[in-house]
């Protein structure tokens, strides 16, 4: 299994639509696989979208703010792995 490294933590969620706000610590791409953990939850899922500031993006870089649509519930401050 390929080591895991953090990349960002929930920095919002927004549940009407299951989006999630990270806060990224790195490179991150759609397609790219990422585990969520945090309190009752530990679930991994492929990016299939990306935004910033409601722009579709392509990746995004440490220090950006990115959307992504979430299969599961996150909270804030839940930690961020890429996969």
């Amino acid at each position: 299994m390929a080591e895991e490294k953090p990349i960002g933590i929930v920095s919002n969620y927004f549940d009407h639509v299951s989006v999630a706000a990270i806060r990224l610590s790195g490179n991150l791409g759609v397609g790219d696989k990422v585990r969520f953990e945090g309190g009752e939850t530990d679930f991994e899922q492929e990016i299939g979208s990306m935004q910033i500031q409601n722009d579709s993006v392509e990746s995004g870089k440490k220090g950006d703010e990115i959307g992504i649509k979430t299969d599961n519930k996150v909270r804030k401050g839940y930690k961020v792995f890429k996969v």
